[in-house]
């Protein structure tokens, strides 16, 4: 009885060798098999595919100033015998700011009156002489018609009448003299008190009692008055090569050296014509205004400013270093089944704009009826030998020793491929309506002008060519559309082998 255990052990002893040996087996197949993946995978350097927001700003700086300051001045000459405004002090429209002596003004008035007074006593002289020559007149001309005075007489009398007469005028021209010299006078009487033109802050004071000012050549300046700190403005010098992105309402953002831990925020008001060459660079004025309820900004501050010309929210975009990527191994041209990707994604393009127009049944088809006879030519051409396809053939293939296409003949390409889709898609256009008529025009317009590049995607440890759509970039990241998708690994590089 005391064999029978040894016995009924070999079987189990048996089943468990084989089974650490299958495990042994799968465990070392599975090693074997990540060391690879991880030696494929350690191959390339890559970045992943993201979704989020992509900010495109264009960076200028400024001077921070009043929307409207005034400059306050002196039109009289003279010394200043008071002064009643200091730096930053607030005025009214039509306080007094400063008083000039005005006693030289005062004596010419003076002087005025004396020389109305006297023209009037010598108006008075003449019109006496007018009426005696009036009477005069009137007495030798009865005679002379009876024949009683001689006729030399009765023209001597005229003269003499004529002659009052213009004395009389002469009187009064002097008085109407006196009397407009005067009131200059009383004019500039007062204008010795300098008054505020308008509702502000005094920015800056020029003058102390007892200064004189000359106003020979031209006006002095006194004061200048801020009119509305709580509305101020930036003058930003944006460089030409920006200029045509900046558009009036845009957004800005914008620091100041004195409030360091804050950002400001502002307002798009007006892009300038006056171009401003400064050796060599071009830049135009870019006006902004920014409130300033609260007073913490000041006039004068320079501050560095970002003007958000464009914002693309919720989109796929990649790292610009996986849009410059390029095999070794490639000699310039665009590899042919990346120019397949190009022609699918413009037409996935297309359906995702067809699909977002609501077609109804008949749309639809004679939709599906062109896409099907754009694939159809496309598979032919592909299939025929090369250099013996349509021109249209080359519509994808860069140039001789890589690189872009020269910028003529990109537009050249992009009118003959708009030209192709409005004639492919006449049929199906002239089923729309009004409404979606103009929104497909737009996407196709859009489509046609986008750019397009070719990114390579990690799949199974190698490198997979995609081509992409891409739009806006902040310099760093760049939105991408069309055969990628969240997640996906994009080489940007190799690693040297070790």
């Amino acid at each position: 009885m005391s064999h029978r255990p040894k016995r009924a052990s070999r079987p189990r002893k048996t089943l468990a060798i084989a089974v650490i040996t299958v495990l042994a087996l799968g465990a070392g197949a599975w090693y074997f098999s990540q060391r690879n993946a991880s030696a494929d995978a350690g191959t390339w350097r890559t970045v992943e595919v993201e979704q989020g927001d992509i900010r495109v700003a264009i960076s200028a700086t400024g001077t921070l100033s009043a929307i409207s300051t005034v400059v306050v001045g002196s039109q009289i000459s003279g010394q200043v015998t008071d002064v009643l405004v200091d730096f930053n002090d607030k005025v009214e429209q039509g306080q007094v700011l400063a008083r000039i002596d005005p006693s030289s003004y005062q004596a010419q008035i003076e002087q005025g009156s004396a020389q109305i007074a006297s023209a009037r006593a010598s108006l008075a002289q003449a019109q006496a002489g007018l009426r005696n020559a009036e009477l005069d007149h009137t007495r030798k001309t009865e005679l002379g018609e009876r024949q009683l005075v001689a006729r030399s007489d009765v023209d001597l009398a005229r003269a003499a009448l004529d002659q009052a007469r213009a004395q009389v005028a002469s009187a009064q021209a002097q008085i109407n003299q006196q009397t407009a010299s005067t009131q200059t006078t009383r004019i500039n009487l007062e204008r010795t008190v300098i008054r505020s033109p308008v509702d502000g802050v005094v920015l800056t004071r020029t003058i102390e009692p007892g200064q004189t000012v000359a106003a020979s050549l031209q006006a002095p300046e006194l004061f200048s008055i801020a009119e509305d700190l709580s509305q101020m403005k930036i003058e930003l010098a944006v460089d030409e090569a920006d200029i045509g992105q900046v558009q009036a309402g845009q957004g800005v953002s914008f620091t100041a050296d004195a409030f360091a831990d804050r950002q400001f925020r502002g307002v798009v008001d007006q892009v300038r014509l006056s171009a401003t060459n400064t050796s060599n660079v071009v830049t135009y004025p870019v006006v902004v205004t920014v409130d300033n309820s609260d007073g913490t900004l000041l006039p004068g501050l320079t501050v560095n400013a970002e003007i958000e010309v464009s914002r693309r929210d919720d989109v796929l975009k990649v790292s610009n270093a996986a849009l410059r990527y390029k095999p070794t191994s490639t000699d310039g041209a665009v590899p042919a089944a990346a120019r397949g990707g190009a022609r699918s994604g413009v037409a996935d393009d297309l359906r995702r704009e067809a699909a977002a127009l609501g077609l109804g049944p008949e749309q639809q088809a004679a939709f599906d009826e062109a896409i099907a006879a754009i694939q159809a030519r496309q598979q032919a051409r592909e299939a025929a030998p090369a250099g013996n396809g349509p021109a249209g053939g080359a519509m994808f293939r860069g140039p001789r020793g890589g690189g872009a296409p020269p910028a003529a003949m990109a537009s050249q390409i992009r009118q003959r491929m708009l030209q192709r889709y409005r004639d492919d898609f006449a049929t199906f256009r002239a089923s729309l309506d009004e409404g979606q008529a103009g929104r497909w025009d737009a996407a196709v317009a859009s489509l046609v002008g986008a750019t397009r590049t070719t990114v390579y995607r990690l799949s199974d440890g190698r490198p997979e060519p995609v081509m992409v759509r891409v739009g806006a970039t902040d310099g760093t990241a760049t939105e991408v559309s069309g055969g990628l998708q969240a997640g996906d690994l994009l080489v940007t590089g190799e690693r040297a082998a070790r």
